[in-house]
């Protein structure tokens, strides 16, 4: 695996993938500067050695049309910031504009392409496009992990045009190295926890961690579908009936592997989908009509805390409750809690999807787990065992 370690960027220009996708407010402010923090080491690097770094990104959904409010111009002053270098703008990323702006490009400076997706050859992994992106750069950097499961130009087929001088920043390098832990690499007992609403987005994650894992943690609304299938009560609470039939096959796949799957045994149960509603401690099996179960409760709590506490390498991948509401949120925070607790006893800890990474950012846990990743979509088919086109390029799958 080439990462940027291996080249030496002086006076070269690096090509580099960057995601630089961000919240912007009503006023074009940035609003989460995470995506371009991480970014960060990479530029440096780059720059340390004595070369220049040309940034591509894409934001928003402009569908190949220029779209003035989704234009990269507006987040230039945050990247200056956070660099801590005078970052140059160039108002297109092909053509004889981009290409002057980066042939006076000095070493030791920067450049913001505008946005990618303002060609819809973008998304459409264009060849002739991306060979024009490929003329800007010396030596091509994929640091974009979010993107990394999409085949775009500037992604992948970019990579064609630079043989033997492609590598991952330090970002993405990070996200393989993390995911490589906790899928191939990492000390037993191996734990997952997975939590969100249903069983069908987690189907085939599930199935490919069970030859990976020694314990697995079922959370949050998909919990239902499984505690019906085995017969039990649950109320209102969110089902998928049509999957209750693999739900029983995903538990036999999972005992005849030897995996150990913890199921809650209460929850928090509420009249109501509303912070404010009434709310009881029940069993998970017997939750009565008109309620419907949103958190952990606290015998479940306590048996999750024993597993995660006895596990050397742990993957969350969402929440255990609807932690959107403050009521219903004990059980995710708990669970983050314990998960630091393990980390800090020498655990390696690794959260990823969207509302697990948007939990542990909300309650503060960002530095307390092992690593964090940055990307949704490419994590969760990285967890189902799916070659990732934008990693694929680079080591040549």
């Amino acid at each position: 695996m080439k990462t940027i370690d291996d080249f030496d960027f002086e006076n070269k220009k690096a090509l580099i993938r960057v995601d630089f996708n961000v919240p912007l407010d009503s006023d074009f402010h940035v609003t989460d500067t995470n995506r371009i923090e991480a970014a960060k080491p990479t530029i440096i690097k780059v720059l340390e050695d004595g070369g220049s770094a040309i940034l591509m990104s894409h934001l928003g959904r402009p569908k190949g049309q220029r779209n003035p409010d989704l234009s990269l111009r507006h987040i230039c002053g945050a990247v200056s910031d956070i660099i801590g270098v005078q970052v140059k703008f160039v108002a297109d990323c092909i053509g004889e504009t981009a290409e002057k702006a980066v042939a006076d490009l000095q070493s030791g400076e920067v450049l913001l392409l505008e946005n990618l997706r303002f060609y819809a050859e973008e998304e459409q992994g264009d060849r002739e496009f991306a060979g024009q992106l490929a003329k800007l750069g010396d030596i091509y950097v994929n640091d974009a992990f979010g993107t990394a499961h999409r085949a775009h130009a500037s992604t992948t087929i970019v990579a064609d045009f630079f043989p033997g001088n492609k590598c991952f920043g330090y970002l993405l390098a990070k996200e393989i190295q993390a995911i490589e832990k906790v899928m191939r690499t990492g000390e037993k007992p191996v734990l997952a926890i997975l939590g969100g609403a249903k069983v069908s987005s987690k189907i085939t994650i599930i199935e490919n961690i069970l030859d990976k894992v020694d314990d697995l943690i079922i959370g949050g609304g998909m919990t239902y579908t499984f505690v019906k299938a085995k017969g039990g009560k649950i109320g209102d609470s969110i089902c998928e009936d049509d999957k209750m039939e693999l739900a029983v096959a995903i538990l036999k796949q999972a005992e005849a592997k030897g995996v150990n799957v913890h199921l809650p045994v209460d929850v928090l149960a509420a009249n109501d989908f509303d912070n404010d509603a009434d709310t009881q401690v029940v069993a998970v099996d017997q939750i009565p009509d008109g309620w419907q179960g949103l958190d952990a409760g606290p015998k479940t709590l306590e048996i999750f805390k024993e597993i995660i506490l006895k596990s050397n390498t742990i993957l969350w991948n969402g929440p255990v409750g609807v932690f959107e509401m403050e009521n219903f949120a004990k059980g995710t925070i708990a669970v983050g809690n314990f998960i630091d607790e393990a980390t800090q006893k020498g655990a390696f800890s690794l959260v990823g999807g969207g509302d697990s990474v948007a939990a542990v950012k909300q309650f503060g846990f960002e530095k307390k787990v092992s690593y964090v990743s940055t990307g949704g979509g490419a994590m969760l088919e990285s967890l189902e065992g799916k070659s990732l086109p934008g990693i694929a390029a680079i080591i040549g799958e």
